[in-house]
């Protein structure tokens, strides 16, 4: 959504990341503005799923631009409502899906019926509005919520590729030939 914003072009976002950009702009942003539907509304699964919405927020951006009268890479006026807004989805639909999990898990005493843990990492931990929400969660549901401080909060694929480097260290579950080994597409 960032980069479909053109936030690089914005004089308060270029030195940010994406979702640094989006938390930053949705601060003064109306969330109200523009409503998006929730992914996967129909699915009673835990599962996360950000195409759906991507696609809308895709969609809202054009009308908007053509709204405006503004190009695709123009920075649109109403930008902080649309990052407020995105943002509140993808919160909601996290929170949504997280708490089905929690009660997925309660119902078949996969965690312990006291001390559970919710544990929030990877760059999602490091934006405060989710954060905030996935505390409220927690909270009202006696769950502990465990997250990193967000300096920690780095990409999930840094993490996995620092994973590998521990575990190649180790001599932990790595293949020394990949003469054998099929690759097929989900």
């Amino acid at each position: 959504v960032a980069r479909r914003l053109s936030l690089r072009k914005h004089p308060e976002c270029h030195s940010m990341a994406g979702g640094q950009a989006i938390e930053h702009l949705a601060q003064t942003g109306n969330q109200e503005q523009l409503v998006f539907r929730l992914p996967m509304k129909q699915y009673r699964d835990c599962n996360f799923s950000f195409s759906g919405l991507l696609n809308l927020v895709n969609n809202a951006i054009a009308q908007k631009e053509k709204e405006e009268g503004i190009q695709e890479g123009e920075i649109l006026s109403c930008v902080g409502d649309v990052a407020a807004a995105v943002q509140h989805a993808v919160a909601v639909h996290i929170m949504q899906r997280t708490y089905r999990a929690m009660l997925f898990c309660t119902k078949n005493s996969i965690l312990p019926p006291k001390n559970a843990a919710l544990v929030v990492s990877g760059g999602v931990a490091s934006n405060q509005y989710i954060r905030k929400g996935l505390r409220n969660l927690a909270d009202v549901n006696d769950f502990a919520l465990l997250c990193p401080p967000p300096r920690l909060c780095t990409d999930n694929g840094v993490m996995i590729a620092w994973n590998g480097i521990e575990r190649l260290r180790a001599g932990l579950g790595v293949l020394h030939r990949t003469d054998n080994i099929r690759y097929e597409p989900k």
